[in-house]
């Protein structure tokens, strides 16, 4: 059976357990086929039911698929680095404009913030059993959403926005399952789909967010969550307007069972106002990270949704790290009450790096999109050639493979390094890239 490999057990948590020991151990290899269910019923001596409970275990767990007449199988390995292979190699002397990252000398000085934390811990240490959330952090937390229009929820805290993403689609879904995702959308976030099993579904996004008409389609295929970036959003720095949020949750409406998943990464660093679609649906969850306004090393994102989300994301969680540091929660929370980034200051730098990039462009007869956070997203014909040129020129930009499901090709511009007098040279390197080479006159 299975070459060498002979499944074992006579109940069903056994068998599951046994398959899943025995892939983890390489002797199951990726993609190979498992016996029908009264094959290995009859083989092992137990009811047909019996096997396909364990089945039925193992593909909630993604360690099998099921491919209608073909049968089960182990699933392929998720390709989770896909993406990141697409990495630009920046050269010594070009400038790097590819990482996505903020700018260090608009982040502020954790010192302070940390050492008040400790302070606090020492007076009172955190101890198996206590409270998972500081009521401080959800204290700010809390006003902050109120203010922003996010409904009353309860509220639970990841280790940063995509732990946050993936909590909530692992507590609502089961692999198979299909997400609507913004196209072109945050790299990561689609790597992390098929790590868990799930499907994409691409939705267009313009400056004003996701395509309502797209997003319907993607619903009435069979989508069952969303996924959508309220603000800053990666890499096309579109934020949903009052009208689009207004049409969307139209369309929400008509699917009341959609999984909704909002997330806000760029508070901090915007100046446009937030039109939240949480609540449109019966589960929901509404993310706030500190990585992009206070630095990328504080893994930690608020999580704000319907009850029964954030319970199971809270049960889960205590089966594996348990909670997300206090120490780290209580120094986010200093930092974030406490005046420790100039919001409005943030937002005013990095708009005035990306508005004068596109305008310049624009000028040369380029389109580029960037309506609010730290990237540029520039159409191109081909992409791999622009890549190639700007490297050349003295720039890396970032290939929009890196973020792109069925979307045209484009490269993204981080405007975070960019100083005044980088514009006008810049804009100079991005034409010429884009531009076809002038055809060769032969004698």
């Amino acid at each position: 059976m299975l070459g060498e490999y002979r499944i074992e057990g006579r109940g069903a948590a056994e068998i599951a357990a046994d398959v899943e020991r025995a892939v983890g151990a390489g002797q199951l290899r990726p993609g190979q086929s498992l016996p029908p269910m009264r094959e290995l019923a009859a083989e092992l001596g137990v009811n047909p039911n019996t096997v396909a409970a364990a089945y039925r275990t193992l593909r909630e767990r993604g360690v099998i698929e099921t491919a209608g007449r073909r049968g089960s199988r182990v699933r392929p390995k998720p390709v989770t680095t896909g993406r990141d292979q697409l990495r630009v190699e920046v050269p010594p002397g070009a400038r790097d404009l590819s990482t996505g990252n903020p700018d260090p000398a608009l982040l502020p000085r954790l010192a302070p913030a940390l050492a008040a934390a400790a302070r606090a811990g020492d007076r009172r240490p955190v101890l198996y059993g206590d409270d998972p959330v500081d009521p401080e952090l959800a204290r700010i937390a809390r006003a902050e959403l109120d203010a922003d229009g996010v409904p009353e929820a309860p509220l639970t805290v990841a280790s940063g926005s995509l732990d946050a993403i993936e909590r909530v689609l692992a507590a609502h879904l089961r692999p198979g399952d299909a997400v609507a995702v913004e196209d072109p959308g945050w790299g990561s976030a689609l790597d992390l789909m098929p790590a868990l099993g799930l499907r994409t579904v691409p939705v267009t996004v313009d400056d004003d967010g996701p395509c309502p008409d797209g997003l319907a389609r993607a619903l009435t295929a069979g989508a069952r969550a969303l996924l959508v970036t309220t603000r800053a959003q990666n890499p096309t720095g579109a934020a949903v307007t009052a009208t689009r949020a207004a049409a969307l949750r139209a369309v929400l409406r008509e699917h009341p069972g959609t999984l909704l998943i909002e997330d806000d990464h760029g508070h901090g660093i915007v100046d446009v106002p937030l039109h939240p679609l949480a609540g449109a649906t019966r589960h929901w969850a509404f993310l706030r990270s500190a990585a992009k306004a206070y630095g990328p090393d504080l893994r930690l994102a608020v999580l704000a949704g319907d009850p029964v989300t954030v319970d199971l994301v809270r049960g889960r969680q205590r089966l594996g790290p348990g909670w997300v540091s206090v120490l780290l929660q209580r120094a986010v929370a200093r930092l974030w009450a406490g005046g420790a980034v100039d919001r409005a200051a943030v937002a005013e730098s990095y708009r005035a790096r990306r508005e004068p990039l596109i305008d310049a462009l624009a000028r040369r007869g380029i389109e580029a999109h960037g309506r609010s956070g730290m990237n540029v997203w520039i159409p191109v014909p081909d992409e791999t050639t622009a890549v190639a040129r700007l490297l050349q020129s003295g720039w890396g930009v970032a290939p929009g493979a890196r973020f792109r499901l069925a979307g045209p090709q484009a490269v993204r511009v981080t405007v975070s390094p960019l100083t005044p007098e980088d514009i006008e040279p810049l804009a100079d390197a991005i034409e010429a890239a884009v531009r076809p080479s002038p055809a060769r006159v032969y004698g």
